[in-house]
């Protein structure tokens, strides 16, 4: 059994999050439910940012274990 601190969980479920919603706004991309360019580019704008934020998550990670 794996024992997770507390930061290692959030840090999980945080990606776990931001992964499931990256998959939801991609999922309506492809099933049609954005119908304006407004609605297109709002979610392709949403996609893109919240990939940037796991970038960052995985950044951050890496600074903290050159750092330990």
């Amino acid at each position: 059994m794996v024992t997770f601190t507390r930061s290692h969980l959030f840090e999980h479920e945080l990606k776990t999050l931001l992964e499931e919603e990256i998959e939801r706004l991609k999922e309506a991309l492809s099933h049609g439910a954005v119908t304006t360019i407004e609605e297109y580019k709002l979610s392709v704008g949403k996609i893109a940012g919240l990939r940037t934020a796991l970038d960052y998550m995985d950044e951050a990670n890496s600074i903290c274990n050159r750092k330990m």
